[in-house]
């Protein structure tokens, strides 16, 4: 990967060099290259490559449909390389799976739970924006999946983003069916709570899912911003400051 300088910048392709625009990188030009696709697919000496490519394509299933289910939350939270993070960690999970074959390693058999702690913006972390203290649960044979925050004083214990009023509390639970490519999906969210110096009562955000399921559940949980004009809620820069992390993971029966 190379970068463009000068003043005219190129998009599209010229003989084997492809000219294009990454949203964090800027204008960039790669060469043509690598094995004929042919022989990738029925060359025994490529047998590794089409394993990994095999597992590869499934974390990239995996972490479409994750998102896909959290989309609710993610509208205005995700940074521009959360998709590529969140694939990393995917398969981080799928190796983990000690009992398949290579090539065959999937998220279910995989280790699921190694995404617990996932933050979903790296601009605004959800352990350094929200510092009042919290309980995550999950209960599989209920499918109840929880956040109960204690009482807390807002102006203390929240990381206040420039021009910031309020902020609302977020959670959402998600059962997925990684093997069917379906999803239980259920959210909760607090009033707007003003950012100030009064006590805010203890808040309880409860998400639904099927009572004593099998597959992978998990919990997100996070802060939007706000700023309040006359009777309107405005969201702060695109969800720049807003934070969402999976706090709990429970990886199936």
């Amino acid at each position: 990967m190379a970068r463009q300088k000068g003043v005219i910048k190129l998009r599209g392709k010229i003989g084997d060099y492809t000219f294009y625009k990454s949203k964090e990188d800027g204008f960039l030009a790669r060469e043509k290259g690598g094995v004929d696709a042919n022989r990738i697919k029925t060359d025994p000496n490529y047998a590794r490559t089409r394993e990994n490519g095999a597992e590869f394509g499934r974390a990239g299933n995996a972490t479409k449909l994750l998102r896909k289910a959290l989309r609710a939350m993610l509208f205005n939270v995700a940074d521009g390389r959360m998709t590529s993070r969140l694939m990393a960690e995917m398969v981080k999970v799928i190796k983990a799976d000690s009992t398949s074959q290579r090539g065959q390693r999937n998220v279910i058999d995989g280790e699921a739970d190694l995404l617990k702690g996932f933050e979903f913006n790296v601009n605004a972390k959800l352990y350094g924006s929200f510092l009042a203290p919290f309980a995550a649960a999950i209960e599989r044979t209920t499918g109840k999946l929880s956040v109960a925050i204690p009482a807390f004083v807002p102006e203390d214990t929240i990381e206040i983003p420039p021009a910031a009023t309020h902020f609302m509390l977020n959670s959402i639970g998600a059962e997925i069916d990684f093997e069917s490519g379906t999803y239980v999906v259920n959210n909760a969210s607090s009033p707007q709570i003003v950012i100030g110096p009064q006590t805010q009562a203890a808040i309880s955000l409860e998400n639904a899912v099927t009572a004593a399921s099998t597959h992978p559940l998990f919990l997100g949980f996070g802060i939007n911003f706000y700023q309040q004009v006359n009777s309107l809620f405005y969201p702060l820069k695109n969800g720049f400051f807003n934070a969402l992390a999976l706090v709990e993971v429970d990886g199936g029966a």
